[in-house]
């Protein structure tokens, strides 16, 4: 099992713990999404990918809350359908 399959089990089975450089790595790493960094006086990173209409926001602030986590990963599902 890759190292990236592996970062996906464990994101799926508990989205209460997950650091957002996890996240990030996942996303940017091996689902092809590219991140907007935060503008001024905001925390939020956004990321895009070329096949969705939606774009995702993430948190950089502990603790990320879980909804964050599971449309992330609806996401990359949707992107990702082989994976």
């Amino acid at each position: 099992m890759s190292h990236y399959k592996k970062l996906y089990n464990k994101m799926k089975n508990n989205p209460r713990d997950v650091r957002f450089q996890s996240i990030d790595k996942l996303l940017t790493k091996k689902g092809g999404f590219t991140r907007k960094d935060p503008g001024s006086g905001s925390s939020h990173y956004t990321y895009s990918h070329p096949d969705l209409v939606d774009i995702i926001t993430i948190p950089k602030d502990k603790p990320i809350k879980p909804i964050y986590i599971k449309k992330a990963l609806e996401a990359f599902d949707i992107v990702n359908e082989d994976f």
